[in-house]
């Protein structure tokens, strides 16, 4: 008898704890999935790589000596869900135990556990023990807090971890230097390339499984240059470390038109499935400034987005989960706009934004929060399809990921659970962030009328449509003082211009 040992596509991880008793005769069981490539919208190239990450991963389990079964997608007996295939798996060997490491997502747990009862052998879920704080750990933290704020959180991971720390208190005096992290782009800025992974036989025979099977799937595959390896996503690592890092913390929130990468890693979807570890990308950062070579202000931000912000969302969703996916505190109804499919809007931001999503299953964190969610926040539109399309559309979109970010930082739909205010900007902000609003058809400067800048209005009419629930929150105190002496004619202009805005997305 033996041991079954089934790998997710986001666990190609060589030290996963699914996989660290293996023996010999065990069998190992990955599957390429009509139920996991389609239950949403994903996009094109987020798939391929998933599918040539997971074929590169077998490979090298392999020529290590293991024993594995490996289902390709258009392999014509695949069952096209983890129940089928893993019951096919018991049925092809003599197999006494079934391992799995913990999944990420919640549905995929009900799944797991319904197991346990459905299956002749044993069960053995095993935690993922690849964050730097447990869910265990995280749910201790936050008994009895009133509020779970990340800041918080994320030092006590930093004592715990001692990353960038000099002895009991942090590297240069404080804990974040966001203060020095929110610089606009400056003239001819000019980020240097980024590293890129021409495609091997593997990744090229996926890419044409993917036109073939996936021809309705959102993105673009042309341009295919992610890296599906370890190794090669170390590169990625390392270039970013040695060309963009010295700059990342300045230019973090910067948007520039035509610069879809700026000076961001490019690596979530590499750490979420299991590529780079988090704790090794988090100690190559640290070295960078130990040895001068990248500034304190950047090495802090950009640690604090995996040791901070990625731990505390994962506790955020296993948390609050299942009925966090259900939450609607503003009770927003409105249908997603056919523009974040398509990019076809006069509005230069979001059409900037969501063409490179779809060139690239990829933005930035500001482009997707200030850009994308803001306006979905304005305009009310439905927390559900927000979030479904945030999980379809970009290659490090998981529920574990997506969901607390959507629902809790870009929408408020969690009331105030996440983030401590609503994060609504007129177009102000995007002009000041970004290079986007000198080529739109709108005019940012202009507050009413047909020319005038979307963001502007609906800035003020999300606040009035929403008052009695915002009204009372500390942070809100300043827009709503400066729209208590509005008088009623503004107010007006204010409501019939988003009433008209409103009504001609839907039509369209």
């Amino acid at each position: 008898m033996a041991t079954l040992r089934l790998i997710l596509g986001d666990q190609l991880s060589p030290n996963l704890s699914s996989l660290r008793d293996l023996a010999a005769g065990d069998r190992i069981l990955m599957a390429e999935l009509a139920a996991e490539a389609g239950y949403a919208n994903h996009h094109k190239k987020k798939i391929a790589f998933l599918f040539s990450a997971m074929r590169h991963f077998a490979d090298d389990l392999r020529k290590a000596g293991h024993q594995v079964d490996y289902i390709r997608f258009d392999d014509p007996h695949n069952t096209g869900d983890f129940t089928g295939e893993v019951e096919r798996a018991l049925n092809r060997h003599a197999i006494d135990r079934l391992v799995v490491t913990a999944p990420g997502e919640y549905r995929l747990h009900l799944i797991f556990e319904d197991w346990k009862d459905r299956f002749p052998c044993a069960v053995d879920i095993r935690e993922d023990d690849r964050f730097l704080s447990s869910i265990d750990a995280f749910k201790a933290w936050a008994d009895g807090r009133k509020t779970l704020r990340m800041e918080f959180f994320y030092r006590e991971l930093r004592r715990q971890h001692h990353i960038l720390m000099d002895g009991d208190e942090p590297v240069g005096g404080q804990w974040n230097y966001d203060s020095e992290n929110r610089q606009p782009p400056k003239e001819g800025l000019s980020p240097p390339p980024r590293h890129i992974t021409p495609p091997d036989a593997i990744t090229q025979d996926v890419l044409d499984l993917v036109e073939r099977h996936f021809p309705d799937h959102f993105g673009r595959l042309d341009g295919f240059d992610f890296a599906t390896t370890r190794s090669d996503a170390e590169q990625v690592l390392e270039r970013f470390i040695d060309e963009r890092l010295p700059l990342f913390g300045t230019y973090q929130d910067a948007m520039v038109e035509g610069e879809p990468w700026m000076y961001h890693a490019h690596i979530g979807l590499y750490l979420n499935a299991g590529l780079l570890d988090p704790m090794a990308v988090i100690q190559s950062a640290e070295l960078a400034y130990r040895q001068g070579a990248a500034p304190l202000n950047a090495v802090e931000g950009f640690i604090r987005q995996i040791l901070g912000w990625r731990e505390y969302v994962r506790g955020i969703y296993w948390l609050k989960m299942p009925d966090y996916a259900e939450e609607n505190a503003l009770d927003a109804q409105r249908p997603l706009p056919d523009f974040y499919w398509t990019a076809e809007t006069d509005m230069n931001c979001l059409k900037q934004v969501v063409s490179e999503t779809r060139d690239h299953a990829y933005a930035h964190h500001i482009q997707r929060l200030m850009v994308l969610g803001n306006f979905a926040l304005l305009a009310g539109l439905d927390p559900r399809e927000v979030n479904a399309w945030f999980l379809g559309v970009y290659a490090d979109a998981y529920e574990w990921v997506e969901l607390p970010n959507v629902t809790g930082m870009t929408l408020f739909a969690d009331g105030g659970y996440l983030a401590s205010k609503p994060y609504a900007a007129s177009g102000a902000y995007i002009n000041r962030m970004s290079t986007y609003c000198k080529n739109c058809r709108y005019k940012v400067a202009q507050k009413n009328g047909e020319d005038a800048c979307p963001f502007n209005y609906l800035y003020w009419d999300f606040l009035i449509r929403n008052q009695e629930k915002l009204r009372s929150n500390p942070r809100m105190g300043m827009p709503y003082r400066t729209l208590a002496k509005m008088d009623a004619e503004k107010i007006n202009r204010i409501t019939s211009d988003s009433a008209a805005f409103l009504k001609k997305m839907e039509q369209s």
